[in-house]
């Protein structure tokens, strides 16, 4: 069973910083696509980032652009979420997720390993 355990969430003020993490407990991230999504209250899955199996960086939210970066150190089999500049519409469940995928997609079926979510909110 693949297991994923994502941590370092919180609260936050705009424009403040937060970095969360990915452990992999059953199996190398570095075979594996990764991404991370998330979920604002009331609304969708959104697909955030992610970096392919071969390597290839997408950023799927035009509105992270610039302040949020994916990456992954495969050392430690982890993967992270730096995000700068936060806004409180930044607020939300974010999810990390892999899958032994080639390729990126901005589905959340494309993925079969998902962490808990951890909560982001950002507030004055």
């Amino acid at each position: 069973q693949l297991q994923l355990v994502d941590s370092g969430g919180g609260l936050v003020q705009p424009g403040g910083s937060l970095r969360l993490s990915c452990a992999a407990s059953t199996f190398s991230l570095d075979l594996y696509t990764i991404a991370w999504f998330r979920q604002a209250p009331g609304k969708e899955f959104e697909a955030v980032s992610c970096i392919s199996r071969r390597g290839r960086l997408t950023n799927y939210a035009d509105s992270v652009k610039g302040r949020f970066a994916i990456s992954r150190d495969n050392a430690k089999n982890t993967m992270y979420l730096q995000m700068n500049s936060l806004k409180p519409e930044d607020t939300a469940i974010y999810y990390c997720t892999a899958d032994q995928a080639y390729e990126c997609s901005p589905r959340t079926i494309a993925y079969g390993a998902w962490g808990q979510g951890t909560q982001v909110t950002v507030s004055s």
